[in-house]
């Protein structure tokens, strides 16, 4: 009898922790669509990649070139003359298909550059995300635009608003939470 007694209190004890336990979500992906300096790292990332793609292609068509003038002249050419085309044009290949990993490899150019630009964005982000969750006694936070999936989430949780209060960017008008929940809260 002690032990469902104990086992009773005990249950009803963690009911009352659980229920305690606040939790709410952010969209990251709206956040961050709405912070002017991600806007401008984005752009400057593709910009980059634009330029990138063009060295690229024309080190191709460089390429392409030399093979269909080598084509066109490997019937004339002796036997040493088309080795050495070849090989120049397997060389320039090479040479693009390096230019193509330094640019977009895994830990290329553009890789480095994401980081450095978007890294202190999101950096941002974590920290107002963190400092709302010590204000308002949050338990957990859920990114639901990252790899967790929300069958149903209740608007009045959605702190992706306040997230931007936090960060200070400039909303306008709000057009997601007419007023935001922490105005809601307080």
């Amino acid at each position: 009898m002690k032990r469902i007694t104990l086992t009773f209190i005990g249950l009803v004890f963690a009911m009352t922790l659980i229920q305690a336990q606040k939790f709410a979500y952010v969209d990251t992906k709206y956040i961050l669509d709405n912070i002017p300096e991600y806007a401008e790292a984005q752009a400057q990332i593709d910009e980059l990649s634009v330029q990138w793609q063009k060295e690229i292609e024309d080190k191709f068509a460089e390429v392409e070139k030399m093979y269909n003038e080598f084509q066109a002249q490997s019937v004339l050419l002796p036997e040493e003359m088309k080795a050495k085309k070849e090989q120049d044009i397997v060389d320039l290949e090479r040479e693009a298909k390096d230019l193509q990993r330094k640019y977009f490899g895994k830990e290329g150019e553009l890789f480095k550059k994401r980081q450095e630009l978007v890294k202190p964005v999101q950096e941002k982000i974590y920290n107002a995300i963190q400092q709302i969750a010590e204000d308002y006694n949050y338990a957990v936070i859920f990114d639901k635009a990252g790899s967790l999936t929300m069958m149903y989430a209740n608007p009045k949780y959605d702190i992706s608003d306040d997230v931007l209060d936090q960060l200070g960017a400039a909303m306008g008008s709000r057009t997601r939470n007419q007023p935001s929940t922490g105005e809601k809260r307080k």
